[in-house]
């Protein structure tokens, strides 16, 4: 079980969560949600199922095919692995990410106040006037680290009310006995990537493209174009740099139109057809080449995708 647990906390935790249950950042913005492992019944889903859809994807889904990342015997190491700890043994425990050798040195007694937030035990938005100081300092530590990952956690409202644009770092840092948090985790190395470009002579087209790749695109690609955020690092294959002319060797308009609308197989670049209309795809070209990388109207294309 070892060979296929390495490989799925490396590969399938984002989605489908250390424990197998999709309680992730990712089941908040993916539709459908990733698959809750502990939920799903062996007998109906079964491992050849499971096999088929890690080797060739899931269409009309996030879950892409495996096969250009992992070997067959890979594959079905992690199906096996999945099959007995979450769907078999439901309660056999996975990994705990929270340790010291993850960087996480007495994490409970450190963040231990945030916990009821983290779990969904307290709704983070209930008013800070109906909290306990114990649990107001508990809420700024969320806020100010666990949130990247945890995202909103639990609400009482589950309306429009937090910025859709996820950002790949915490937000400020702590240190326990400072009354504000400050920048001192070592994930704010990646911070000046989810910064937008500031332009103030776009077109139109191009203030519409900066709109829908800062609410689409910068996810992966990172708010100026790098894919040097957090989530950039983590995906692999990584995302393309839009500003690395070596990257961006041979790209066109018509080549890219086509990256973003039917997506780049064995890759994390899912296709956006269903999600933007083909003006609006023009209109992040738009943007691409005014913001990251000139990309010439007559240029030709020496690769096939």
């Amino acid at each position: 079980m070892s060979r296929g647990r390495k490989i799925y906390n490396a590969r399938c935790y984002f989605c489908h969560g250390y424990s197998g249950n999709a309680k992730t950042l990712a089941s908040t913005y993916l539709s459908p949600p990733p698959r809750d492992f502990t939920a799903a019944d062996p007998a109906k889903l079964t491992r050849e199922k499971m096999i088929d859809a890690v080797s060739h994807g899931r269409k009309n889904t996030a879950m892409q095919s495996f096969a250009g990342l992992l070997s067959p015997d890979d594959i079905v190491a992690v199906v096996d692995f999945v099959r007995h700890n979450f769907m078999a043994g439901k309660s056999v425990a996975n990994t705990h990410y929270h340790t010291a050798a993850n960087g996480w040195p007495d994490h409970k007694r450190r963040y231990g106040a945030a916990y009821p937030f983290a779990l969904g035990k307290i709704p983070l938005d209930t008013p800070w006037k109906d909290l306990t100081p114990e649990q107001q300092e508990g809420k700024r530590l969320f806020m100010s680290g666990c949130i990247t990952c945890h995202d909103r956690a639990r609400v009482r409202d589950s309306g429009a009310i937090w910025d859709p644009r996820s950002v790949s770092y915490p937000r400020g840092g702590y240190r326990p006995g400072q009354s504000a948090p400050d920048a001192v985790s070592g994930a704010t190395p990646y911070a000046r990537h989810d910064r937008a470009p500031i332009f103030s002579d776009l077109s139109p087209q191009q203030s519409l493209g900066e709109q829908l790749f800062q609410k689409n695109c910068a996810f992966c690609h990172a708010a100026d174009g790098t894919a040097g955020n957090w989530i950039g690092h983590f995906l692999e294959p990584h995302p393309r740099n839009l500003t690395d002319s070596k990257a961006m060797a041979g790209m066109t308009r018509a080549r890219l139109k086509h990256v973003i609308r039917d997506g780049v197989e064995n890759t994390p670049m899912s296709a956006w057809k269903t999600v933007l209309s083909t003006e609006q795809i023009d209109a992040v070209i738009a943007y691409i080449t005014r913001a990251f990388y000139h990309i010439d109207k007559n240029a030709v294309s020496n690769r096939r995708h």
